[in-house]
């Protein structure tokens, strides 16, 4: 059978055995799925515009902590290989910063959310009923993976907990707890992470190997000894300067320097993921290290567009309800300014108190190792 396809006027014979071009044509509307997705706003003769406005700003949220599950996941794919190869790292910082970008795109909507005045919202929150932010179950699921863990969560606050409650009715909320619970028995980035920095090589020397102990904890000795003596340097130094509370001062360096062995050391036993994170930002330099540097680096901004999410949002909130309890029954802003605390990647922040100058570090053994030649 042949069809005709009509064109100014005229007839064209398409034959029966060519390809259906009709078939595989697309609008845009059909591409997107627009139609379907425009009917998820409510009725407009029933919602004001302020009440589109909020359920608007919200559902473009959640379909962007749809991408960031997506990009995560792919990201920890990459990284729960047993050997991570070389040219996967680039892939997996790929994936990293495109949540990165979508975390500070939407730390900016919330300025959209803030145009809402005090009123203009209180005129429509009794219809959220006990709706709250923290039912979100795609940010739950992303703390989840990350490595967010229930004792680091503020105050009582037990999402699965939460979702286990409202499972009990049955329905969705039954299949989102069963995509919860499988998300907390999966390993998360913050322990996948662990592992893969106590495979780093430090001083040439790899995990396997059979002195490996013996070179990292030299490695380790020997920074916590370049440690202490900077601030050793600099109590005598603020002591020459005539600095007051010198008792003070020299409690704060203890501190530091105890703080640092305890990082590194901590329970008494090396940490080798400490250590070799320890040793990439050390060595950054090195050829063998740029990319490893580059992904850690991506981690911390990574966390760092998230902190700064939680952080417009409880300004946005507290600007619009002031300090006023949220729907959900929690302390609303002040639940929100807790939240602020909470990191995932916490060694790759804490590292940093601990660095030290470049002359001051261990020399480096074996530089060829790393591609780098050295001196002659």
């Amino acid at each position: 059978m042949r069809f005709l396809l009509r064109r100014s006027g005229r007839q064209i014979v398409i034959p029966r055995h060519y390809p259906n071009i009709m078939a595989g044509s697309k609008t845009y509307a059909d591409y997107l799925d627009l139609h379907t997705l425009l009917s998820l706003q409510g009725n407009n003769s029933e919602l004001s515009n302020d009440e589109q406005h909020f359920i608007i700003v919200h559902q473009s949220f959640e379909l962007w902590f749809r991408l960031v599950l997506i990009e995560l996941k792919c990201a920890r794919t990459l990284l729960m290989q047993s050997i991570l190869p070389e040219e996967d790292v680039p892939r997996v910082v790929h994936h990293l910063k495109r949540c990165t970008e979508i975390f500070r795109l939407m730390a900016q909507q919330w300025r959209v959310m803030g145009t809402l005045t005090p009123q203009d919202f209180l005129a429509f929150r009794d219809g959220l009923g006990t709706a709250s932010g923290f039912e979100s179950y795609q940010m739950r699921e992303m703390e989840l993976l990350l490595g967010l863990q229930q004792n680091q969560r503020v105050g009582d606050m037990d999402p699965l907990g939460h979702f286990r409650k409202l499972a009990e009715k049955g329905g969705v909320d039954a299949e989102v707890l069963k995509r919860l619970e499988a998300e907390e028995a999966m390993p998360t980035m913050g322990e996948i992470l662990s592992t893969w920095l106590a495979r780093t090589p430090i001083q040439g020397s790899l995990i396997s190997s059979d002195n490996d102990n013996e070179i990292v904890a030299n490695f380790v000795e020997n920074y916590l000894s370049a440690h202490k003596k900077i601030g050793d340097d600099a109590v005598e130094r603020m002591a020459g300067d005539g600095v007051d509370n010198m008792a003070t001062v020299e409690e704060r360096f203890a501190a530091a320097h105890s703080a640092a062995k305890e990082f590194l050391i901590p329970d008494g036993e090396i940490s080798r993921a400490r250590a070799g994170l320890l040793f990439i930002e050390s060595y950054r330099e090195l050829p063998l290290l740029t990319w490893p540097r580059i992904l850690v680096n991506t981690f911390v901004e990574l966390e760092e567009s998230l902190v700064l999410f939680r952080t417009h949002h409880a300004r946005m909130v507290e600007k619009i309800i002031g300090r006023r309890v949220g729907t959900g029954g929690s302390s609303g802003v002040d639940y929100l300014d807790a939240t602020l605390k909470y990191r995932v990647f916490g060694d790759l922040w804490g590292v940093r108190t601990l660095l030290i100058k470049k002359e001051s570090l261990p020399p480096l053994l074996h530089p060829e190792f790393y591609g780098f030649a050295g001196e002659s």
